[in-house]
């Protein structure tokens, strides 16, 4: 991470899905880098608005106020530079966004983002040498090298009060109530929001679950009189079966195929899918005798006001960032190492994906207190 000379004109993007805390983010680099006498420059809806040019400035009037606002006053969209739809083709726009970079006199482009976001702003800073500093930004916890990303503890405290709120009609009705939690490849947000709310069954993708264990878990509690059962499930979750089939078609050298990934039609429209716990809770129902719901958080997970943790978490990073841009440190992500915010190099956060280990300190708590994580019985 050598460094160079400081940034005096920065652009700042918001890319990937929405999240709570990204106007606070944006807030707090754009008052950092404004505080360095810096002209800040805010590019609309992601990639997409570096492409197509759309710009907006930014002062301290225009970040002002929106602390405590869900989503993102700059839009965001999920547009890759090298893989951009533009009419009916999609195209490799990289060079058309850097030579945008440029015509705006960048001296560093800031990309907050999940992992594709990490991707992509490493991307463009290895085909036209723009400098790039980026954010960790997802409600799934899941970009490498940083302890925690920002949008994660208010999406937690979504999913743990919907859990909450959950266990009182199942005990009412005597059900098994599904919960589904956002999570495709990792699942933090189900792993925390179970534990904290108190959830029976655990499903998270990391460990592929077996109906047969969860259906006898359910009913060893109706058998010591407990006449209610709370699932958390990741919407990632996998059986064992699947598992299975998944690494035999990787052995076999076959594309790797993300099954959870949204369907699409001929013209690239989202297809709506029935939410897989639909499909678990029919299966627990048959396999139990016992009435299943479904619950399906959803969006819900995104939106809204961001907690006070990750507001001071985006404030944090957001100065740090500020403070790297003053220094001339680029190419580098701002993690969180403790109580410190750190610079790591892009090119060990991109592409990296930061799973649940199957013994982390989370699950061993969560299998002590007698949660099932769907492998094998809990006590």
């Amino acid at each position: 991470m050598a460094k160079k000379a400081r940034a005096r004109c920065i652009g700042i993007l918001t890319a990937g899905g929405d999240c709570p805390g990204l106007n606070a983010a944006i807030r707090g680099v754009a008052k950092a880098a404004l505080h360095h006498d810096m002209k800040v420059i805010g590019i609309l809806d992601g990639f997409r608005g570096l492409v197509e040019n759309r710009t907006v400035p930014i002062e301290d009037m225009q970040v002002s106020g929106i602390l405590t606002l869900g989503g993102t006053f700059l839009g965001s969209s999920r547009d890759k530079p090298h893989k951009m739809k533009m009419g009916d083709k999609v195209m490799d726009m990289t060079q058309v966004a850097i030579a945008n970079a440029r015509r705006l006199q960048l001296d560093c482009l800031v990309c907050l983002g999940g992992g594709g976001t990490q991707k992509n702003a490493l991307h463009l800073h290895k085909s036209g040498g723009i400098n790039v500093l980026t954010l960790p930004k997802t409600i799934d916890n899941d970009v490498a090298l940083t302890d925690i990303s920002f949008g994660y503890d208010t999406a937690l405290g979504i999913a743990t009060e919907a859990i909450d709120r959950l266990h009182t009609t199942a005990t009412s009705h005597h059900r098994i109530i599904v919960c589904e939690i956002m999570g495709h490849t990792a699942g933090w947000l189900a792993l925390g929001a179970g534990i904290a709310g108190g959830a029976d069954v655990i499903m998270i993708p990391e460990i592929p679950y077996d109906l047969n264990v969860i259906a006898e878990h359910i009913r060893n509690r109706r058998h010591h009189g407990k006449r209610f059962s709370i699932i958390a499930i990741a919407e990632g979750a996998i059986s064992k079966d699947e598992a299975k089939a998944l690494a035999k078609g990787l052995k076999s050298g076959k594309k790797k195929v993300d099954p959870f990934s949204p369907s699409v039609d001929a013209n690239g429209i989202h297809l709506v899918q029935e939410p897989m716990s639909s499909r678990v809770a029919r299966q627990i129902q048959q396999l139990t005798g016992l009435e299943a719901r479904v619950t399906s958080l959803g969006h819900v997970q995104r939106g809204g006001t961001p907690s006070p943790a990750d507001r001071l978490l985006c404030t944090r990073l957001g100065t740090k960032a500020g403070e790297l841009l003053m220094t001339g440190v680029y190419n580098v992500m701002v993690a969180v190492r403790g109580d410190e915010c750190v610079a790591v190099p892009l090119e060990k956060v991109a592409g990296v994906v930061k799973f649940v280990p199957v013994n982390h300190p989370w699950v061993k708590t969560a299998r002590l207190v007698g949660t099932c994580m769907g492998d094998v019985l809990g006590t």
